[in-house]
């Protein structure tokens, strides 16, 4: 069956996700603001939620058209073979967003689009009262510029959510920015990577299930798991695919530190967790105090900053040791995320290489690039 889904993303994030999909085969239809839509079929559903790394969820997309009265809503939604999805037993729930469109009240659509559905599957199996004891179908109506867009979200819980972290520490960044911070980089198995603000362990666990090729779902479930389109058969398939790829061959070299003993802790058992606790080393360490473990390797970090933590002396302490290390280190590259507009001259004293807008929750935020010597040579003789 052909389908057309959508993976959101976190603005800023679009092209990895659409890399990341072209990557498992799936021809793309569109990219815009915060999503990337391809199409697919059931298995697309399946491989889209264990390995997509960096995209929020998976939606089915089940249809799209322009509706400025709630009438013209409700016929249209009215119109569409949700029976062919949302069985007898399905229980439904519906939200909305709404901007630039005429029907702008929210609740008022939740209601229409419910009825809607309601209504045709009633008059499809015949009954007035649904039990909704099966599983779940979370219908979303997207509203933009009277543009209706309704999806189903085949995610369940977003796909930051991989199951790894049992333990927290304060303003942890989510598992999908830190794939992305990882995957933004010219890191790959082979080459050395340090995080000295490591927190909870997020970015060296996201990179070491990268570089073993762990599937980021591997260990989790989807809301789509119970529904009757996707035979159970195609998630065992998947699932035993997933394991029979993971790499535990290749000698990752990824460290990680922090000077909070309890965020350490932490880190060593979310990557514990993740299965990769054999291959990242997690210590107590003053960032000042941060030595190269060998030459041309890549610090990736997330180092506090005001609005998540609020230190400006320690953030300052931060950034000189940082300016301290890639002075001494010239082949070493630096990946920094921070919601500093003058962290490049703060740390480095010069423009970034690279700089990219995202965000971080609700905060935006800017990943910096500054690119060792080593780098910018391979660079320059591509």
């Amino acid at each position: 069956m052909k389908l057309e889904l959508i993976a959101t993303a976190t603005f800023g994030l679009e092209a990895v996700v659409k890399r990341e999909i072209m990557n498992l085969g799936y021809k793309i239809l569109k990219t815009e603001d915060g999503k990337v839509t391809y199409m697919g079929d059931e298995r697309a559903i399946v491989r889209s939620n264990l390995w997509l790394r960096c995209a929020d969820r998976v939606l089915l997309k089940m249809a799209e058209f322009k509706a400025l009265e709630f009438e013209e809503l409700f016929q249209q939604t009215k119109g569409i073979a949700w029976e062919n999805l949302i069985p007898i037993d399905g229980k439904f729930t519906v939200t909305c967003t709404t901007v630039k469109s005429k029907l702008h009240s929210e609740p008022a659509v939740q209601k229409i689009v419910k009825k809607a559905i309601v209504e045709r599957l009633a008059s499809i199996y015949g009954i007035e009262h649904f039990e909704e004891t099966g599983a779940l179908y979370t219908v979303k109506a997207t509203l933009l510029k009277d543009r209706v867009t309704l999806t189903v979200d085949t995610s369940g819980t977003g796909l930051h959510k991989r199951g790894y972290r049992v333990k927290d520490v304060a303003a942890p960044i989510k598992e999908t920015l830190a794939a992305a911070m990882v995957s933004l980089t010219f890191w790959n198995k082979n080459r050395l990577l340090v995080d000295p603000c490591c927190g909870s362990g997020t970015v060296p666990i996201e990179a070491a299930m990268i570089g073993r090729n762990i599937a980021p779902g591997i260990g989790r479930n989807f809301a789509s798991e119970e529904w009757d389109i996707i035979d159970n058969d195609i998630w065992k398939e998947e699932r035993k695919k997933a394991y029979d790829e993971m790499d535990y061959e290749s000698n990752l070299q990824i460290f990680g530190s922090d000077i909070n003993p309890k965020a350490v802790a932490a880190a060593r058992m979310n990557a514990e967790e993740a299965g990769v606790d054999d291959c990242i080393k997690f210590t107590v360490n003053d960032v000042a105090r941060l030595k190269p473990q060998g030459e041309n390797g890549i610090i990736i970090t997330n180092p506090p900053y005001g609005e998540r933590i609020g230190d400006k002396e320690a953030i300052e302490k931060i950034y000189a040791a940082l300016n301290r290390f890639c002075a001494d280190n010239s082949d070493w590259s630096l990946f920094m995320i921070t919601t500093d507009k003058e962290a490049e001259e703060a740390v480095m004293g010069r423009k970034a290489n690279r700089r990219r807008k995202l965000y971080n929750g609700r905060l935006e935020v800017c990943y910096y690039q500054f690119h060792g010597e080593k780098t910018m040579k391979l660079m320059i003789r591509r």
